[in-house]
């Protein structure tokens, strides 16, 4: 299907069930409010044949190229329908498993995950293992019929509304690094799985601490090759940082768009928001450039690699300049109560100051792109 008649079919689509479709709440809700809308809409998106577009029809899906799953993340998020860090999950998770999986283990599972009716997290990041995945010491022991799983997670999102967890264990011996690391797609409600929530500066419960005891995984929850789960993690992350972010990048227009309007509706647009807003603006259309040539090489087929660390870099800044923008240009709304959108402004900044952690750090792509883009010398 052609993505320009694609985005006005969907266009209208979303203006004729609007009343359905927008939020029940006011302001940003709270995150079981969240995930129940953001759940409702999936399902409407799913059911309608618009949110199947982009996805192979062996998963449920209508075809086409996946950009069309980012021109519905891009309209949904434009126009404040759902918060896409839950539509991160999927971008992040359902393709790998699509090309990883057994084939009749991802035709079971990951239609309802696309749909909405389940959630799935990821279970990389460890205590003792964040940026530097090959550190990771979660074991998994090959027994009889499958893997018994030990070992913690760390800042695992949405494991309280999960049903699966994409898994990366240890298998191979100490000292092998990432040549001795799985992949496993693991049933959230196995015996030995326990979670403790993790509250943020911003008042969220995003993530969680996650213990494994034990816990039997099926020899058929195999994502990729045994000690392959490297190359299922390299697929994973250019996923990140492509189709997600340009959900995001379309989040951040439009709260631009609101800081935008609030000053000119209160007639604070001097000569220094003015500035302040350009330098925002010239971040954000940098941010949304590259983002879109990273979308035309996803569709095209091309393999995505270290270079999508650069998007992460752009988007990052763009972030946080706007809402720095926005607590410089409405003076006490971030520090102060002040009602629902006071709160959805606070909740923003709070959020962007993990923009240079998650996804990989700041410090981190930096070095990626230096040593590995720009090859200027070996990593130390």
């Amino acid at each position: 299907m052609d993505p320009e008649n694609f985005r006005r079919d969907l266009e209208a689509w979303l203006a004729a069930n609007a009343d359905e479709l927008t939020p029940p709440y006011v302001g940003a809700g709270s995150m079981d409010e969240q995930m129940e809308h953001y759940s409702r809409v999936k399902r409407a998106l799913f059911d309608s044949g618009f949110g199947r577009y982009g996805w192979p029809e062996s998963v449920g899906g209508l075809g086409g190229s996946p950009l069309l799953r980012a021109i519905v993340g891009e309209e949904i998020n434009l126009r404040g329908l759902a918060d896409p860090s839950p539509w991160t999950m999927i971008e992040v998770l359902a393709p790998a498993v699509i090309d990883f999986a057994q084939p009749e283990v991802a035709a079971r599972l990951v239609p309802p995950f696309i749909r909405g009716d389940e959630m799935w997290c990821q279970g990389f990041s460890e205590p003792d293992a964040g940026s530097d995945l090959a550190s990771i010491s979660c074991r998994a022991a090959k027994i009889g019929g499958g893997w018994v799983v030990s070992g913690q997670k760390i800042w695992t999102s949405f494991i309280q509304y999960s049903q699966r967890c994409v898994l990366l264990v240890r298998t191979g011996e100490p000292g092998s690094a990432h040549q001795g690391i799985t992949a496993l797609l693991v049933d959230v409600d196995s015996p030995g799985i326990s979670y403790s929530p993790i509250e943020t500066m911003h008042g969220r419960l995003d993530f969680a601490e996650v213990h494994f005891d034990e816990v039997f995984v099926p020899s058929d929850r195999l994502i990729g090759e045994e000690n392959g789960g490297w190359q299922v993690a390299m697929d994973i992350l250019p996923y990140e940082r492509s189709t997600t972010f340009w959900h995001r990048g379309a989040l951040l227009h439009r709260r631009f768009s609101d800081l935008v309007a609030h000053l000119s509706d209160s007639g604070d647009l001097s000569d220094i928001s003015a500035k302040t807003l350009g330098e925002v603006f010239l971040s954000l259309i940098a941010f949304r450039s590259r983002s879109r040539d990273t979308q035309y090489r996803l569709a095209s087929g091309q393999q995505l690699g270290v270079e999508t660390s650069i998007d992460k870099i752009l988007i990052t800044s763009a972030e946080q300049q706007l809402f720095e923008a926005a607590r410089d240009l409405l003076p006490g709304v971030v520090e102060f109560d002040g009602g629902p959108e006071a709160a959805m402004w606070r909740t923003d900044y709070l959020y962007s100051k993990a923009a240079p952690i998650y996804g990989g750090t700041a410090e981190i792509q930096r070095n990626i792109v230096a040593r590995r883009l720009l090859d200027l010398g070996p990593e130390s």
